[in-house]
């Protein structure tokens, strides 16, 4: 029983950060319309800035912060660019031009981290919660989990209850009239980027221990994030967390299977082959008829 709990126990951390990453992606999309390539580079950019920092000797906590300004201040700049020259752009061009972004990103990273060079990841969150069926469950796995779910909830509230919450479902619904009736557009925008950034920095410092040490594997992790938000559709904040935490226990899975593990990556790959065939089983039906 513990060889079977042990791996999917493992993946629960993983899979808390695949779901705030899903939840942010559809966050970003239902308040800015975009369908945003960039979050995981945005995050693997506060983490490395407190790698940096961490490895000339500042202490995790203030290193911590100061990435986390660094996430959001690279998604304020990348939102800029998106407002400016891009706020009347179809989706599908948005999507393409976050794509590009995130191949210089990562290009610039990787420069600037040293490529594969490894980097000592301290551990945010260390130390072991409880025992579960036999098997030690992290306080980091307990904390992803947790922000996870707090951050689904905010999110759901805030678009539902909150003033500044309907205006942006208005900004993303109906930019142009939104404008004209005097809702700030752009600042809004600007700070929906703002807080993407901060949280998917805290939500990659927190598992970078446990993945490959360098800037191109966080990033990648957009792949796990856009299958969540698949799962949920682009809309369903809830679906989306449970797709995410779903993909982190199977990857869990794979792994803790000598034949399988090293094919553990493609679990995100299949899951939006998954959702994507799915989701035109309509119309193949309608066909085959």
């Amino acid at each position: 029983m513990n060889s079977f709990f042990t791996p999917a126990v493992a993946g629960l951390s993983a899979g808390g950060a695949y779901a705030i990453l899903g939840v942010c992606a559809i966050f970003t999309y239902r308040l800015v319309a975009v369908v945003n390539f960039t979050g995981a580079a945005i995050g693997a950019t506060g983490t490395f800035v407190m790698v940096a920092l961490y490895e000339h000797g500042v202490p995790v906590l203030p290193g911590a912060i100061a990435g986390i300004l660094a996430g959001a201040l690279t998604a304020l700049i990348i939102g800029l660019v998106m407002t400016t020259w891009f706020a009347g752009a179809n989706a599908s061009t948005k999507a393409a031009v976050t794509a590009a972004l995130l191949v210089g990103i990562v290009a610039v990273g990787l420069r600037l981290t040293g490529g594969q060079h490894p980097h000592a990841f301290p551990d945010l969150v260390p130390g072991s919660a409880f025992r579960l069926a036999g098997v030690e469950v992290t306080n980091a796995a307990v904390l992803t989990v947790a922000l996870a779910v707090v951050f689904t909830v905010l999110a759901e509230l805030f678009l539902a209850r909150t003033r500044t919450g309907l205006q942006l479902r208005a900004l993303s619904e109906r930019p142009m009239a939104a404008e004209l009736i005097g809702i700030r557009v752009r600042l809004l925008a600007l700070g929906v980027w703002a807080v993407m950034g901060a949280v998917t920095s805290f939500a990659l410092m927190i598992i970078a221990p446990l993945r490959s040490p360098d800037f191109m594997s966080l990033s990648l992790l957009v792949v796990p994030a856009l299958a969540a938000a698949l799962i949920g559709a682009f809309r369903s904040f809830r679906a989306a967390l449970l797709g995410g935490l779903m993909i982190g226990i199977v990857e869990g899975l794979v792994s803790g299977l000598d034949a399988f593990s090293q094919y553990r990556s493609t679990v995100p790959f299949l899951v939006i082959l998954a959702v994507l065939l799915w989701s035109q089983r309509g119309a193949r039906w309608d066909e085959a008829r």
